[in-house]
């Protein structure tokens, strides 16, 4: 199997790495096919991903797609970064491999929740507030 650069890079060298303590929003996701696990954590300031972080437990594919999606939805509006898609995530790293395309599914699913989570937390409801 055969990353692409920017996926080793981001495997190497995770960007946003960690959890936020006092998150607004978490968003928690796993494939139990494959095992990967991940928590995204966000703070909210204005209605803006003020910052975000991950813990992932997988493989390099799932570790990369966490990193490069925090980097995506950092500084973004809640409804810009609801709008980050598995399709969107895979193009900035560069592609990956088929069987590895659930990772960047993951990734962003994990951000849609954690944006739910915080959504459900101030009242405004979850999915299409």
């Amino acid at each position: 199997m055969v990353y692409s650069d920017v996926v080793m890079e981001h495997f190497t060298n995770p960007r946003n790495i960690g959890e936020l303590k006092d998150a607004d929003g978490v968003g928690d996701v796993g494939n139990p096919v494959c095992g990967d696990v991940m928590r995204i954590s966000i703070k909210v300031n204005d209605g803006k991903i003020e910052d975000i972080a991950f813990k992932t437990l997988g493989c390099a594919a799932a570790i990369a797609t966490s990193s490069i999606t925090t980097e995506m939805a950092k500084g973004r509006s809640l409804e810009e970064a609801m709008d980050i898609t598995k399709e969107e995530v895979a193009e900035r790293l560069g592609g990956l491999p088929p069987q590895k395309m659930h990772c960047s599914n993951l990734a962003a699913e994990g951000l849609h929740k954690a944006i739910e989570d915080y959504r459900t937390k101030i009242g405004e409801g979850g999915a299409g507030a």
